[in-house]
């Protein structure tokens, strides 16, 4: 079994639409392959996926390495996946099936307090984040927590681009198709999928995001954040 680092923490009809999309993106993953799979749901909202068959171990690697997985213990100096789950001015505390916490220094994402940094890459509740778990170090020492090189890179990447819209709460397809019914299929070039429930729309060069934002708000029930070059 292999227990995705991505949330499922919407309700009702929403719920069930977002179980048939990672069940359709799961499929997409490892359709290919010799194996039969079934979703379910942990108290936690961390999606799990049963794999059996001949290609049951390349398929769990394959989702390890798309979403990310929790696992039961962390061990420090390696690199986990986490979701961003709570925030104050001294840091991100993100939900890794335990919580663990990031200190603004270690964020390693420019000056500012940990609330200005999220504000200024547009992070959104929930989103995935690969971190680096401290814990005990060689020497004994409680190390602290950090996000990861390539998280920081990717981060970085996004306020050099064209702007983006951050997204949670909705699917791909979703967020695909209320932009498009809101008359702005010119005004993006892709929707990114962060996480299951959390997307990215890369504007184009001539779109500003804060407009977009004001645009689609009202259609969306969800949180909305802005990356602005």
């Amino acid at each position: 079994m292999v227990v995705l680092a991505t949330k499922l923490y919407v309700e009702g009809d929403a719920r069930e639409r977002s179980l048939d999309s990672l069940r359709s993106l799961v499929g997409n993953e490892i359709g290919e392959l010799d194996v039969t799979f079934e979703l379910g749901v942990r108290h936690d909202d961390f999606p799990s996926v049963t794999i059996e068959g001949e290609d049951a171990t390349v398929a769990r690697n394959v989702l390890r390495e798309e979403f990310g997985e929790i696992v039961p213990d962390l061990e420090s100096g390696e690199t986990y996946v986490g979701t961003l789950e709570s925030w104050d001015d001294d840091g991100f505390v993100l939900d890794a099936g335990q919580a663990v916490r990031i200190p603004t220094d270690e964020l390693g994402l420019g000056p500012g307090s940990a609330t200005q940094i999220r504000e200024r890459y547009g992070l959104v509740q929930h989103v995935p984040l690969q971190f680096v778990y401290g814990g005990d170090g060689e020497d004994g020492e409680s190390e602290p927590s950090r996000l990861a090189d390539a998280e920081r890179d990717r981060l970085y990447e996004w306020t050099r681009g064209d702007g983006r819209l951050n997204v949670n709460s909705a699917t791909r397809a979703e967020v695909r198709a209320t932009l498009n019914r809101a008359g702005h299929a010119q005004d993006y070039v892709t929707v990114e999928r962060l996480g299951l429930l959390e997307q990215s729309v890369v504007c184009t060069e001539s779109t500003d995001p804060p407009g977009l934002l004001a645009s689609v708000g009202e259609y969306l029930p969800a949180e909305l954040r802005c990356v602005v070059p």
